[in-house]
């Protein structure tokens, strides 16, 4: 009994003892102490096999994304299958933009000023096109559609930019229509299929006459050529309406440059050109009248009673007044030579500074109108304001004042001469050509001052002064008293009769540059049109100005379109 519980004891121990498994210490017992091991480059260390657990826990994220998946597949499947298809079929379709064209302008004789010839891009087939030099400011130019490297437009419309393109720009530019285009998995269009067809711009004609501004800039680009100017201005305004009839300014860029935007070379040259061909000297130069502001200082002093027609100031060259701080002194305002008795009508003729001296600012026994007065007639001839014209970046123009000089010449005060050289459209005195042909108009019709359009046949705004009639009329025979024998002789013509007057504004503090103007109307005895030319910024001593433009003009106008000379109907 005892040997077999000795033989089941001896066989347990040595079964145990095969199948036990050896602990590592057992055999390497002191290699965690032997100094030969690195055990940063893991020498002495066992590798240990990966756990039973690991294997399960990975298995499970694998399965529990496994499930997800199938889950989320079954589930676009069963509720969204219709949804995707309805996708999926769409990606085969693309939409194309189909350009609406652009509308035309035309000048009033219908002569296309701006219109679309066919190109080569597949997407806007329609290439923009101007007519003649000198129209640019009038007419403007256009951006072309834009898309990005991926095809895909950023622009999708022609965009105006100045002049009518710009002012017109909603009613030339029509609305683009839409297509569908059908692809297969090749990227070839199978078919198209138009769903909203393009409505084209609508057509405009415009007020000028293409004719008459191409002549006016190419006489303007001329005398600034010949007699140092730096640039000039015109334009032609009916006078009944307010329509524009003619305008240029020189320089100007083209628009066909801008528009193709090709020639990166000639539009920097514009953009670095000193004298501004971008800037529209008609609307948004701003230049010193001179003695053109003559005849709204007339009408003042007639309104306000300070003079009559026929009563007349000696001009012996200058007036003299006691100096404001200087004890026995005077300060000496001169006029550009002696007249003599004037009474208005031959002030005006002559440009006599001293006559508008004394009924601007006063002097001895005679009153004038003071910087008040002159400021409240000024704005009522629409300077000092815009004119709302249909041109971009209209400026206002200064009217000097009490105020105004404070403010600019750092809280200095008004003083008696600041009104004499304010009264002949001196010292800080600014305004543009459009403000004074309309002014000259508002003289012209008897009194009705008209917003400025650019579109034949409609309506403009207008505002009937409060002047009397008379005052206007002896202005006029003034104006015209100067072409028959005074500063503006020069338009003395034998078919059409003129009424005008000159200014020379003098530049600078030693005034050795002058800009040149001459405003006025015809035909004198039924006015029909006003204007207004300058030529800006020439040498002081020369002669020829705006009086010769004009002039050249209207034989330009009596030689090709005698029509533009005869009396309002």
């Amino acid at each position: 009994m005892n040997f077999r519980r000795i033989k089941h004891f001896l066989r347990r121990l040595f079964s145990r003892r095969k199948d036990r498994e050896i602990n590592p210490d057992e055999i390497f017992l002191d290699a965690s102490n032997l100094p030969a091991f690195d055990q940063h480059q893991f020498e002495g260390r066992l590798e240990r096999p990966i756990a039973k657990r690991t294997h399960f826990l990975v298995a499970a994220v694998f399965l529990f994304l496994l499930l997800l998946y199938a889950g989320r597949v079954g589930f676009l499947q069963t509720y969204r299958g219709e949804a995707f298809a309805r996708l999926s079929e769409s990606n085969r379709l693309t939409h194309s933009i189909i350009f609406a064209d652009r509308g035309v302008l035309y000048d009033r004789t219908g002569k296309e000023l701006a219109w679309n010839v066919a190109g080569t891009d597949d997407d806007f087939a329609l290439r923009r096109y101007y007519r003649d030099e000198g129209l640019s400011h009038a007419i403007g130019y256009v951006g072309y559609p834009l898309k990005d490297v991926a095809g895909v437009y950023y622009q999708n419309a022609y965009i105006g930019r100045g002049g009518a393109e710009s002012f017109f720009d909603g009613r030339l530019s029509g609305d683009n229509g839409l297509k569908i285009v059908e692809i297969d998995a090749l990227q070839k269009v199978t078919s198209e299929s138009v769903v909203r067809p393009p409505r084209d711009g609508e057509n405009i004609t415009l007020s000028v006459d293409a004719s008459l501004s191409s002549a006016l800039f190419t006489l303007l680009k001329r005398r600034a050529e010949e007699s140092g100017f730096v640039g000039g201005a015109g334009v032609v305004v009916d006078i009944s309406n307010g329509e524009i009839i003619a305008l240029a300014s020189y320089p100007e860029y083209d628009s066909q440059t801008l528009t193709d935007g090709e020639s990166g070379e000639r539009i920097q040259s514009y953009v670095e050109d000193s004298r501004k061909p971008f800037l529209n000297r008609i609307v948004s130069g701003l230049y010193t009248p001179g003695s053109i502001i003559k005849p709204i200082i007339a009408i003042g002093a007639l309104e306000e009673g300070v003079i009559t027609p026929e009563k007349e100031i000696l001009s012996t060259g200058s007036i003299r007044v006691p100096h404001p701080y200087i004890e026995d002194a005077f300060s000496i305002f001169v006029d550009w030579k002696a007249h003599g008795y004037v009474d208005m009508r031959r002030a005006l003729a002559v440009s006599s500074n001293v006559y508008f001296y004394e009924v601007g600012g006063g002097f001895e026994n005679q009153k004038g109108i003071g910087i008040e007065g002159i400021n409240r007639y000024a704005r009522m001839f629409g300077l000092g304001e815009t004119s709302s014209s249909p041109f971009e970046g209209e400026s206002i123009g200064v009217i000097p004042n009490p105020r105004w000089k404070e403010e600019t010449f750092n809280g200095d005060e008004w003083r008696i001469g600041d009104t004499y050289n304010t009264s002949i459209g001196q010292y800080g005195f600014q305004v543009t050509p459009m403000q004074m042909a309309l002014a000259i108009g508002a003289i012209a019709n008897g009194g009705t001052l008209f917003t400025p359009i650019l579109e034949k046949g409609t309506s403009a705004e207008k505002k009937v002064l409060p002047i009397n009639a008379r005052n206007t009329e002896v202005v006029r025979e003034g104006m015209r008293l100067g072409v028959r024998e005074g500063t503006a002789q020069a338009l003395s013509v034998s078919f059409v009769d003129v009424a005008a007057k000159t200014g020379t504004a003098e530049l600078g503090t030693v005034k050795q540059f002058v800009n040149s103007w001459v405003v006025g109307f015809y035909p004198y005895e039924n006015p029909r049109y006003a204007f207004a030319v300058i030529m800006e910024r020439g040498p002081v001593k020369n002669l020829v100005g705006a009086a010769s433009v004009m002039r050249e003009y209207l034989e330009w106008i009596h030689a090709h379109a005698p029509e533009y000379l005869s009396p309002v109907n």
